[in-house]
């Protein structure tokens, strides 16, 4: 979703900027529900208030739950030929190298220095091998980082 959204708000309509962008999706993964929702409601609110927050997201779920409960009334019907199987597999594969991207991109634009790579190691070992909720990690790295600027500070006075 990320490069779509990308190509869509900050490129194509110039809505927000970056950062922005990988703000939104950052908070977007501590918050309940889909990144792209969550997105559309941030540019909503922010270019006409509560009422486009709301539109934008009704506009984001009215197709995906449109043609989900189509393809959910198909698709049992198909679930178990073969070629069906085998789509579903190369699908995960295609959606591995998606998220492949996405990280790639994010920690192209957002590790800008050695802190950020240490706290983007720190939270990665974290995330896989420690039973610990996302939002804990995002919370903690945020205190981490508020803490690490507020000694930087002090040092520069």
């Amino acid at each position: 979703m990320l490069p779509m959204l990308k190509y869509e708000l900050v490129e194509k309509r110039n809505w927000i900027s970056e950062e922005e962008l990988l703000d939104c999706y950052a908070i977007g993964q501590c918050t309940p529900g889909i990144i792209a929702v969550n997105t559309a409601t941030y540019v909503g609110y922010k270019k006409r208030g509560v009422i486009g927050g709301i539109v934008s997201t009704f506009g984001m779920i009215t197709p995906s739950l449109v043609i989900i409960t189509a393809v959910a009334v198909f698709l049992r019907a198909f679930m178990d030929n073969v070629w069906i199987k085998h789509a579903f597999m190369g699908i995960r594969g295609a959606v591995c190298a998606l998220m492949l991207n996405t990280v790639y991109t994010l920690a192209k634009k957002s590790l800008k220095s050695i802190f950020a790579y240490i706290m983007c190691a720190a939270a990665f070992i974290v995330a896989m091998f420690l039973p610990v909720p996302t939002v804990v990690i995002v919370l903690a790295a945020a205190v981490v980082g508020i803490v690490s600027e507020m000694i930087v500070r002090r040092k520069r006075t």
